[in-house]
């Protein structure tokens, strides 16, 4: 936040409760209760102005001032009070001329007067406008060590006097090499606000599911940042911003106003549900105010209004205010409407903890049952497998790979922690995977990829068979080598004519040959399965570029429990239940 005069000014405190948040227990804020403020968290601070008195004058929400008599007043209206100091760089100097530090003690002692009779109360909240320079790295020069000592010692004497300080700080706090115990000291005797200003241009732009997710990320990583160097959540607040000047956090040139308001409650939202997750002490906003020219916006009192509604529907009426046109809505982009058991909502399609878990038992690994699942739930989508197909792709498993014996399929499956269930789907996902990769660009091997591919790899089994129709893996030839890796491994074991099941399709293939070596054929008759390789590889590398970026797309339409979303990518499950695989 910017300091920009010594001007009537006003941060009210409102206690909010987080709906579909998960609470997370925390010790209060040392100053719970204190001077008539809430004793559940977070409790919220808003800076404002004189003209929002009649949003501030109520009972419910805690203001203060730093000067006049406006304190007295919103307290004769029901509110409570704590005091707001913007004056913080001439008590202690700032980062390249620090106050003389023997004159830490009496400023401390002549602000805590001040503050102790402008709230009525002897431990006031006192709240400092800013600390200079949080993420400095270290080594600090002396002015800078000087400055940061100065900080210290006056929050420390105010402290001893019995206020509860709260000091602001516009940045990440760095806390290597020395500057970890300076953290550590301070948030010993304050609170520590940081600053998470989001242009409204760029929340609104991504819409209410990605925008919220991103506010909710942002305001996360701000409290991890200190949680990290060990400072309590009951020691950490957040500040959000309604400046409206561009270039800055808050409304940043917003049109129209209705954007704004939606932003507005947004912000509200997504703090509501981080404080739940995180038991910070406070939340706060900044911007109220009507500074210079670019900050007289008429629509801050509407503004403000929709930010307390969000928070509490007892504080301001804004759908009766705003009329028909403000979208009153409480759930868009919110975590709030998963249902019961669901990691993810896509558009209106569910990815339940139930089908992530199933998976996880094959895979071992949650992160990758997750991304399975929802790899699944996005091709499915746009390319649908019926259950006529799968059905026939599971007979030909049990026909090719166990005799026709479907308790032996079973007992396999089993053995791998998998169901006839679980199979169904990956063989779903096999033949979606050989349907879209058919339809993808392989490109034209060069005369060179061939000679390439022949000369690395001599070794690689091929066996000469003659298949109808003619299949893609011999180069759309009724006859020739198929190469291993590329044809069906039954191909290879095959000894009489015999049907072979893939993914692409059925095809009665007759061996004409025992298996050899790649490098035992002559390269212009092994030519036509190369090619047919080559281009193989290249649609399967297709594929998952094709894959992947659906999936980045549909995550943009994703909301996911505490927005835990999943790593997008192509898995083949097959890997774990290798008897699926048709080819």
């Amino acid at each position: 936040m910017r300091s920009l005069a010594l001007f009537a000014c006003v941060a009210l405190v409102v206690v909010g409760s987080a709906a579909g948040a998960s609470p997370r227990t925390a010790k209060p804020a040392p100053y719970a209760g204190l001077c008539g403020l809430p004793t559940t968290q977070p409790i919220w601070f808003d800076y404002g102005n004189i003209y929002l008195q009649p949003l501030l004058g109520k009972p419910g929400i805690v203001a203060g001032v730093s000067t006049g008599t406006f304190p007295a007043t919103l307290r004769s209206l029901g509110a409570d009070t704590v005091y707001f100091d913007i004056d913080f760089k001439n008590r202690v100097g700032t980062s390249t001329a620090p106050k003389d530090p023997s004159t830490m003690q009496a400023r401390a002692q002549s602000l805590y007067t001040a503050a102790s009779a402008q709230m009525a109360c002897s431990t006031p909240v006192i709240v400092f406008n800013e600390l200079g320079g949080p993420g400095l790295v270290t080594p600090w020069s002396d002015t800078y060590a000087q400055y940061r000592a100065n900080v210290l010692t006056f929050i420390q004497d105010i402290a001893a006097l019995g206020a509860k300080p709260v000091l602001l700080i516009p940045a990440a706090a760095y806390a290597g090499g020395d500057a970890l115990a300076w953290w550590q000291q301070l948030s010993s005797v304050a609170e520590i606000v940081r600053e998470i200003y989001v242009p409204a241009t760029a929340t609104w732009k991504q819409g209410p599911v990605l925008g919220n997710r991103t506010l909710r990320d942002d305001y996360r990583a701000a409290v991890s940042n200190l949680t990290a160097i060990g400072i309590p959540p009951n020691k950490i607040g957040l500040m959000v911003s309604f400046a409206t000047t561009k270039g800055f956090g808050g409304r940043n040139g917003l049109e129209p106003a209705s954007a704004w308001m939606q932003v507005a409650k947004w912000q509200a939202l997504a703090l509501k549900q981080v404080a739940a997750e995180t038991g910070i002490a406070s939340v706060w906003s900044w911007g109220w105010a009507r500074w210079t020219v670019p900050e007289q916006d008429p629509n801050k009192g509407h503004a403000m209004c929709v930010w307390l509604w969000a928070r509490s529907p007892s504080l301001c009426d804004a759908p009766k205010q705003l009329g028909p046109g403000f979208d009153a809505s409480l759930t868009d982009g919110q975590l709030s409407i998963l249902p019961e058991g669901a990691q993810c909502l896509v558009g209106t399609r569910r990815l339940t903890d139930a089908s992530i878990s199933q998976l996880q038992a094959l895979t071992g690994d949650r992160e990758t049952a997750y991304s399975a699942a929802f790899e699944r739930l996005v091709e499915s989508t746009l390319t649908p497998v019926s259950t006529k197909d799968v059905l026939a792709a599971e007979r030909a498993v049990i026909e090719q790979s166990f005799g026709g014996s479907r308790s032996a399929y079973v007992a396999a499956l089993a053995q791998a922690h998998a169901n006839v269930s679980m199979a169904r789907g990956i063989l779903g996902d096999e033949l979606r995977r050989a349907r879209v990769a058919s339809t993808l660009p392989g490109g034209t091997p060069t005369e060179d990829q061939i000679q390439t591919f022949y000369q690395s790899y001599p070794d690689l089994p091929v066996r000469l068979v003659q298949a109808k129709p003619s299949p893609p893996w011999l180069g759309a030839q009724a006859k020739g080598f198929a190469i291993s890796e590329v044809a069906p491994d039954r191909v290879f074991t095959l000894t009489k004519p015999s049907v072979v099941q893939t993914s692409t399709g059925s095809y009665r293939v007759k061996p004409l040959a025992d298996e050899t070596e790649l490098g035992a054929v002559a390269l212009g008759k092994a030519t036509p399965a190369i090619r047919a390789a080559l281009r193989s590889f290249a649609q399967g590398a297709a594929f998952e570029h094709w894959t992947v970026l659906r999936q980045r797309g549909a995550l943009d339409n994703a909301t996911c429990a505490q927005d835990d979303l999943p790593q997008p990518g192509a898995i083949d499950l097959t890997q774990y239940l290798p008897f699926l695989r048709l080819g």
